[in-house]
């Protein structure tokens, strides 16, 4: 994996040159309807079809629909809100064409009279990218995307999986590497280049890489990697499943997401002379992401079974720490080949896939930034599992009244994330207030439902 400086080839392309663009390849591709995505706050795509007919007036002045029917959208008071098409994000749909060839573009929300709306994770995170950008950084990210494959979908049964193949497993002729060998290439035909993909741990269990590229347009990226690996899945009837932790007993499905901050062309974490590489940019970075990790975990594990996930012994993060050979650290530092300075990261190992990835990109963004703007130092590496579950990170003043271990169930996270200025901040009232109270409403839900496993444990004894 490497970070170099890779602007898209449309960059450079002006907004009506976009626009011309789109246009002239829906007509000479035959497009028959183009899909309007956008995402609500929860992270789920949302949709709109048009005809070529409305094609130029959504892009001049976007499409109204009722945005009181999205979760954490409008108030019913003021429930219109416009999907403005985004023309830099048009793709055609491979796996839609046949007789009805299909394109998407994703869309931003406005208000009515033109200003952002309040409600739409994409503004989240331009808002961010923004004070990036002023401080005279981009942000680039390449993630991890976990999911597994199971023959059914059915909740009143088992999933019942499709392979027993775990790490890079060379299995043939199965049905599962074929969905993800046609994922990965219906992904490349979209422009959306893979690093490379693999069957995972568990069994059934699979991952596709992205190349890295700037946050907002991996946040469109892997919106359309889900859609697409449950699409193909589906057109061979399986069930593709990104749930944190589907089965008993193995891993969960991380999205181990590997950051860095470019100048230009140039790496702003890279410094050979620095300590693992790392320049004081990174360090800060690091120390600003571990420090405000418990707060922002709602947001990267936003789902009650996130938290299944989040235990010790299956290498995911338990513990607020760094390493660059624990595995089970929340952060960890890759090695960098020699002569490879540009691939200089951090790899970030609690969100998973499930997450809304604009809100999650937001807030990692926000708290690197904040580790820098304040100058944090970056504690001591836990070179040993017992220091990364057990002990604390320093004693330094900025982090003395702060746990060392993540939250441990999404009620903790709620609790956390409640009391963050950073993390209100960065989503703003309106997505900061209805998070918390969908996810509140979440845990009530769950705290009071009374499980199988109690029926199975209790009822016969008690």
């Amino acid at each position: 994996m490497s970070f170099a400086d890779d602007e898209s080839e449309n960059d450079s392309i002006g907004p009506d040159d976009q626009r011309d663009y789109v246009l002239r390849t829906v007509e000479e591709r035959g497009v028959r309807f183009i899909q309007l995505w956008f995402t609500d706050v929860l992270g789920t795509a949302k949709m709109l079809t048009i005809t070529p007919a409305e094609l130029e007036s959504a892009l001049e002045e976007g499409m109204t629909f009722d945005g009181s029917s999205i979760d954490g959208f409008s108030r019913v008071s003021e429930s219109d809100v416009l999907a403005c098409p985004d023309p830099q994000t048009f793709q055609l749909l491979p796996w839609r064409s046949g007789d009805a060839p299909t394109a998407r573009v994703v869309c931003d929300i406005f208000n009515i009279d033109g200003t952002p709306f309040e409600g739409c994770p994409r503004h989240v995170l331009r808002r961010v990218l923004e004070q990036a950008k002023q401080k005279g950084f981009t942000f680039y990210v390449a993630p991890e995307i976990e999911y597994f494959y199971f023959a059914n979908n059915d909740p009143n049964t088992p999933p019942k999986i499709l392979d027993s193949g775990s790490y890079f497993e060379l299995t043939t002729n199965d049905i599962a590497s074929e969905l993800r060998k046609q994922t990965v290439l219906t992904l490349e035909e979209m422009g959306i280049p893979v690093e490379h993909a693999q069957h995972e741990d568990a069994p059934s269990q699979h991952e596709i890489d992205l190349r890295y590229t700037d946050a907002l347009t991996m946040a469109d990226t892997i919106m359309t990697t889900r859609l697409l690996v449950k699409e193909i899945a589906h057109e061979h009837g399986i069930h593709a499943s990104f749930m944190p932790k589907p089965l008993v007993g193995i891993q969960g499905s991380g999205m181990h997401t590997h950051l860095s901050l470019f100048k230009g062309p140039t790496n702003a974490f890279a410094d050979q002379s620095g300590p693992y590489g790392l320049s004081v940019i990174a360090q800060q970075f690091t120390a600003g992401l571990l420090y405000h990790a418990p707060e922002i975990t709602a947001i990267t594990n936003q789902w009650v079974n996130s938290y299944k996930r989040l235990v010790s012994g299956y290498e995911a993060p338990t513990s607020v720490s760094w390493a660059r050979h624990n595995r089970s650290a929340l952060i960890r530092i890759p090695f960098v080949k020699k002569g490879k300075t540009e691939s200089t990261r951090i790899e970030f190992r609690s969100p998973d896939s499930a997450c809304n990835p604009y809100l999650t990109f937001a807030v990692i963004l926000a708290a690197g930034l904040k580790g820098i703007d304040l100058s944090y130092e970056l504690p001591p590496e836990a070179t040993t599992i017992t220091n990364n579950y057990h002990s604390k990170l320093t004693d330094q003043d900025h982090l003395t009244n702060k746990s060392a271990l993540l939250p441990g169930s999404l009620s903790e996270a709620i609790e956390q994330m409640a009391k963050s200025e950073l993390v209100e901040e960065t989503l703003g009232d309106h997505v900061f207030e209805w998070f918390i109270r969908n996810k509140s409403q979440e845990w009530e839900a769950y705290r009071t439902h009374v499980s199988q496993f109690e029926i199975d444990r209790y009822f016969p004894l008690l």
